[in-house]
Formats: C-alpha cells, structure tokens, sequence
C-alpha cells in the first residue's frame, strides 16, 4: 500500500464520518430561527458539501485525469 492509496482511504471513512455528523446537526437545526441559526446551517451544509466532494474523489469520481 503507498501513501496516495492511505491517503485515499483515509479521506473516504473520515469523510464518511464527518459527513454524517454533519449531515445529522443539519437536520436538527434545520427548524431553528436566528441569525446564528442561518449561520451555523450555512457552514454545515457547506461541510457536508466538502465531505461528499472528499469521498467522490476518494472514490476516484472527482479528479480522475483522462488517459
């Protein structure tokens, strides 16, 4: 196993993990009001954004270069 490969698989479970929590504290403070609310929720739904983009490219879906 060489570094990039570790690397990979490192970035897909702990993009899983990350993922789900974040995706889960999402929806629990999706029914929540306030300014501090919009901003909490705009930075979740941004990290769970990341965590799925991590986990596509871990998978070899995002940044494959063509051969």
């Amino acid at each position: 196993m060489d570094a990039a490969q570790i690397e990979r698989l490192l970035a897909l479970v702990f993009g899983i993990v990350v993922g789900i929590t974040a995706f889960v504290q999402l929806k629990n403070e999706w029914d929540v009001n306030g300014l501090d609310a919009a901003v909490t929720k705009l930075l979740l739904g941004l990290m769970a954004i990341g965590c799925v983009l991590a986990v596509l490219a871990a998978v070899h879906v995002l940044g494959v270069r063509p051969a």
